[in-house]
């Protein structure tokens, strides 16, 4: 899809760049994947991943046969509206770095950056679980738990570039067992974090039971009928609905989608609606609670999308309530 017409390429390029792994893709105008790889992140070094990113976009352009193609990033972090400069990334190496401006000039055109749960969200609302929806909420319940905002098939980054930080909220209504909470990396005790990732999924059944189990493990348990596992899962949809109705009752998404390794149990489909609407401020609610179409790649193909998502032929199809 090489041009020669002085128009750019209709392939936009995608990076999703992980704490171990980065992942490019290049889709076409419609949506379709012409190209994917993946290669190890260079933890740690900053002029290394600047320059793992360039070669990897120059990888995807040879591949498709194109040039000049859109850029966009996904980071576990954001870009300081008030310094330019990188924050509140997992990824530490890149905190305090001119990431955007210094990828724009080894790449040779403007690229553009957002965090990687705000890629998920654009992702599902491009050609996903809600395509054709005006707001869609994304949240990614993993290691950690955040959560994209997309408003018309943009990312709602906010003036602080902090929109979606949903993870760092407290537990909403919470029980005498529940204060004041796990302490959480951010300095405080209590953040939904610590409720309702997959490592607090865990530790909550380390609490209750003793035994040291993945979230994964306690999933399967659960299905065999355990008690405690189901008991342990019974209070992440609790926790989960509670947490959502915030959600619900300031933002009052079109639909809430949900990624990450937790995003695959499949009880959480039928169990949280009611879940959520216990606590919503409504006296009926039909918000649908969907998973992410795109599984693991949501991120990736999110961060293509980050350019110019309404020119896309697949976003014209029409919200459908569940």
């Amino acid at each position: 899809m090489k041009r020669t017409d002085g128009i750019p390429s209709a392939i936009r390029i995608g990076i999703d760049l992980g704490g171990t792994k980065t992942e490019g893709i290049a889709l076409d105008a419609t949506g379709g994947e012409r190209a994917r790889f993946r290669v190890p992140t260079p933890r740690g070094d900053y002029d290394a991943t600047v320059r793992s990113i360039a070669d990897l976009v120059a990888r995807l352009e040879s591949a498709t046969g194109s040039a000049g193609a859109t850029v966009g990033i996904g980071i576990p972090g954001a870009i300081s509206p008030a310094t330019g400069l990188v924050k509140n990334a997992n990824s530490t190496w890149l905190i305090g770095k001119a990431f955007d401006r210094d990828l724009a000039e080894a790449l040779k055109r403007p690229v553009r950056i957002e965090n990687d749960a705000n890629c998920l969200a654009v992702s599902e609302a491009a050609d996903g679980a809600g395509a054709g929806c005006r707001v869609v909420f994304a949240a990614i319940l993993g290691t950690g738990c955040g959560a994209g905002i997309v408003v018309d098939g943009r990312p709602l980054g906010g003036r602080n570039a902090i929109g979606g930080e949903w993870g760092h909220n407290p537990l909403p209504w919470p029980t005498d067992e529940e204060r004041p909470g796990p302490a959480c990396y951010c300095g405080k005790s209590g953040c939904l974090e610590t409720f309702v990732s997959g490592p607090a999924v865990a530790a909550d059944h380390r609490r209750a039971t003793g035994a040291d189990l993945s979230a994964e493990s306690i999933a399967a348990l659960a299905e065999r009928g355990d008690a405690t596992a189901r008991a342990t899962l019974d209070r992440l949809v609790d926790r989960l609905g509670r947490g959502l109705a915030g959600i619900v009752n300031v933002l009052d998404p079109d639909v809430i989608v949900l990624g990450g390794g937790l995003s695959n149990l499949d009880l959480l489909y039928a169990a949280l609606p009611p879940a959520i609407a216990r606590w919503a401020f409504t006296d009926s609610l039909d918000t649908p609670v969907r998973r992410a179409v795109h599984g693991d790649s949501s991120g990736v193909r999110g961060a293509a999308w980050l350019w110019r998502p309404e020119e896309a032929t697949v976003t014209a199809r029409r919200c459908i309530p569940d």
